[in-house]
């Protein structure tokens, strides 16, 4: 049964390097894919996968029997609800079920009605309203574009000078229609870590997880990004952790979903602030996260290919399949072409990639790469992902960063403390990983 994947970046290479392990997966598709996928899939530049009808004849021409979708905009704009009207098995949320990544609005109201610890909040469609929110929160709050901007809409306002900056830039169209209503929150203390989970519309099979590093500085300073790099598991998540997110984020949001006749199949990717009081939800995506999934993706032991069928089916996850790890820490390094997040040039060649990837434990995942003349070509922000797995986070890391050093692409750069928190925790001696 062949599989076509919607995107072309290291989330839609790493499920393309673990669906092509899978016994049961065919032939692999991915529309548009890049210079990477084009090593375990045939690619698929042409394909529009904005045309609906173009995505579905493909997939009835090429005998694939299952389309994974890996950003959020498809899944917005009813991709996943018109290919299961015509008898097409998707992995991915309806367009209603995946409000839960595109209004953070619509995330806050599930949270009121199922009871699910989050941060205070409030509502706004204007700037007057959003900041006098924001005095009466204090000095810290967090200013977030309502809709989808690409990872980039949350600004972490450390006073109100800077939270009314943020709220005005919102209103002015920084962030596009995204911005047109803003969600003003309450600052949390705490560490931030991501939990994952398949769902098959009400049956639930929980994963793994994983922290990411959304600045673009080190020491996780200066502006959010798409994510500069992530390790799995996240030690901040241990066993009796995770049953708590279990029990108090992800069961009630399922059932609270199902409720409202919009029941969730997919990946569930809950964003977590792990607080003195225990875990808060800070928000939901409603696809695998970038890069999580080039973490993920190294770690996994089980069939990818049987797990995304059972929830595009709605099997019944928890008597189906099962969810695998390898008892190891894997750390994903991106790099980035300089400029990023901000304005960047395109076209500069890498080198030195088949080096960087002759360790058995080190994968690289490409994101904007375009091969041309038999060279790798960069052409976007985040370019490749430098994955690798070990003992523990500082092997993992030792290795990621070795490989990284046989790169040349004098118009890259990296964040060379990628998964401090956990090296600090191990050193500490709280943990394997």
């Amino acid at each position: 049964m062949g599989v076509l994947i919607i995107g072309g970046g290291g989330r839609e290479h790493a499920m393309a390097y673990a669906l092509h392990k899978s016994d049961m997966a065919g032939d692999i598709y991915c529309a548009p894919g890049n210079a990477g996928i084009a090593q375990v899939a045939t690619c698929l530049p042409d394909l529009d996968v904005t045309d609906q009808k173009a995505v579905r004849d493909f997939m009835y021409d090429n005998n694939c029997g299952l389309c994974v979708i890996g950003p959020e905009q498809p899944l917005v704009d009813g991709l996943s609800d018109y290919l299961r009207s015509e008898k097409i098995p998707v992995f991915g949320p309806s367009q209603a079920a995946a409000q839960l990544e595109a209004s953070k609005s619509f995330t806050k109201q599930l949270c009121d009605a199922q009871n699910i610890p989050t941060a205070a909040y409030g509502v706004f469609d204007t700037a007057d309203a959003a900041k006098a929110y924001v005095e009466e929160l204090g000095t810290k709050c967090v200013i977030k574009a309502d809709g989808l901007a690409a990872g980039k809409g949350v600004i972490m306002a450390e006073n109100t000078a800077g939270a009314e900056a943020a709220i005005e830039g919102m209103f002015a169209g920084d962030f596009g229609a995204a911005g047109a209503k803003v969600v003003v929150e309450e600052w949390l203390e705490g560490e931030e870590a991501s939990f994952f989970a398949f769902c098959d519309g009400e049956n639930i099979l929980p994963l793994t997880t994983a922290q990411d590093h959304k600045r673009v500085g080190e020491g996780d300073t200066g502006l959010n990004t798409g994510g500069m790099g992530a390790y799995s598991p996240a030690p901040v998540l241990d066993k009796d952790m995770c049953g708590r997110v279990l029990k108090e984020i992800i069961e009630p949001t399922v059932k609270g979903m199902a409720r409202r006749g919009t029941p969730y199949t997919g990946v569930l990717f809950a964003g977590l602030m792990i607080t003195a009081d225990g875990p808060k939800l800070i928000e939901y995506n409603a696809r695998f996260g970038d890069p999580e999934t080039q973490a993920l993706m190294v770690r996994m032991r089980s069939d990818l290919f049987a797990n995304m069928i059972a929830c595009a089916n709605g099997e019944k996850l928890d008597n189906t399949v099962t969810a695998w790890w390898e008892d190891e820490v894997s750390v994903t390094v991106v790099m980035a072409a300089k400029g990023y997040p901000g304005s960047y040039e395109k076209g500069s060649e890498i080198k030195g990639l088949e080096e960087a990837a002759a360790d058995p434990m080190v994968e690289i995942f490409h994101a904007g790469t375009t091969e041309k003349d038999g060279k790798i070509i960069a052409i976007g922000g985040r370019v490749l992902n430098i994955t690798a797995r070990g003992k523990d986070i500082i092997e993992a890391r030792e290795k990621a960063y070795a490989a990284i050093n046989k790169i040349y692409w004098p118009e890259g750069f990296y964040r060379k403390d990628i998964g401090w928190r956990a090296v600090e925790r191990l050193e500490r001696g709280q943990g394997k990983n």
